[in-house]
């Protein structure tokens, strides 16, 4: 779709458009200290920076006074889409930048997004990577991180979706759009259902994969499954069967979804080897045939961290495959019979994730 001549300045094509980064934070804590630390250091000086606190009780207003941004408040927490539609609301920037309080930028992050604008007048919005060096250095983290840089950097160009931690998107657009959705009242799946309507709007989205930032996150077993299942997962499927988008792409490639059913072939005959020898021979050949179809997936983690860190992957790796079909098989059955008519729905609180 070309944009509309009403929605897009003008001087957006023929010079570099500018920038308005919104950082929305609750209780931000060391990593978005970092956070400010990489924009004190590689923010270009007519770049302005909206941080936008919702609820909390660190000191992250505070910290974001100092680095010298324009700070709102809300009293209590409502969620990013909400913190997110504030700054955008009052952003002076022709393109918004949009960054979570837990990711730190590269040198060129900010001028490549302003580069790829400027030359690509058409283009409605766009989404970054995670870079190959995950901030925290525990073995959870890393295999986390470094898994969401290897399916955005294998990912199409032309994007279906859009990504809040990491994505810019002119304002005029993002404004008819009508921003986030802010009924997601806590970190969830409120990027993906912007870009569905993007898509859905006939605009452009595309994935920039020189684009990078590094995420500072810390996770562990418990609040990476709570995360990956309640926040994502679950409240992806009701988004998936509302807006019929289901793509070859990312997450949904065709070879992740026969490594569901791989997955799940595998737990079924394993068990039934207790009763029947001859399923053990099946389960065997489900487990090769997973860790062929997945040879690029730990080929790439051998070549970032070695041949014993790939090996630790393969359980987490088929793990998300087995609470991803769970999420998907609960997430169908509650939008089909209990959701349909009140989308979206989080009945899980959520926490900073």
């Amino acid at each position: 779709m070309s944009l509309n001549p009403a929605t897009v300045n003008p001087t957006t094509v023929d010079s570099a458009p500018t920038i308005s980064v919104i950082i929305p934070v609750h209780n931000g804590g060391e990593s978005f200290q970092r956070c400010l630390a990489s924009l004190s250091r590689f923010l270009p000086p007519d770049t302005e920076v909206i941080v936008v606190v919702d609820g909390g009780t660190d000191r992250s207003k505070v910290w974001a006074q100092q680095f010298g941004a324009k700070v709102l408040q809300f009293p209590s927490a409502g969620g990013p889409a909400r913190a997110r539609n504030a700054g955008a609301e009052i952003a002076a920037g022709e393109v918004l930048l949009f960054l979570d309080a837990d990711v730190a930028i590269h040198a060129n992050t900010i001028e490549q997004v302003r580069t790829i604008f400027q030359h690509q007048p058409t283009l409605a919005a766009l989404i970054g990577s995670y870079d190959d060096a995950p901030g925290a250095p525990n073995f959870l983290s890393q295999y986390k991180n470094l898994f969401h840089h290897y399916t955005h950097q294998t990912g199409s160009e032309v994007a279906s979706t859009f990504w809040g931690a990491c994505g810019a998107i002119r304002r005029a657009i993002f404004l008819e759009v009508g921003g986030f959705d802010p009924r997601y009242r806590y970190p969830s799946v409120e990027d993906i259902e912007l870009g569905y309507r993007l898509k859905q709007a006939g605009y452009s989205i595309r994935l920039a994969k020189t684009v990078q930032v590094k995420h500072l996150k810390r996770w562990q077993p418990i609040s990476l499954l709570k995360a990956e299942f309640f926040y994502r997962a679950l409240p992806w499927t009701e988004l998936l069967w509302r807006d019929r988008q289901f793509v070859n792409d990312l997450n949904l490639k065709t070879s992740s979804r026969v490594s569901l059913i791989l997955t799940y072939s595998l737990l079924l005959f394993g068990l039934a080897a207790f009763w029947w020898s001859g399923a053990m021979i099946l389960a065997l050949g489900c487990g090769m045939m997973l860790l062929t179809i997945n040879f690029p997936v730990y080929q790439f983690f051998q070549n970032k961290r070695g041949f014993w860190f790939a090996c630790q992957t393969v359980f987490w790796h088929w793990l998300y495959f087995l609470y991803g079909g769970l999420a998907f098989a609960i997430g169908t059955i509650r939008y089909h019979l209990l959701t349909k008519s009140a989308f979206p729905t989080q009945s899980f609180r959520g926490q900073d994730i």
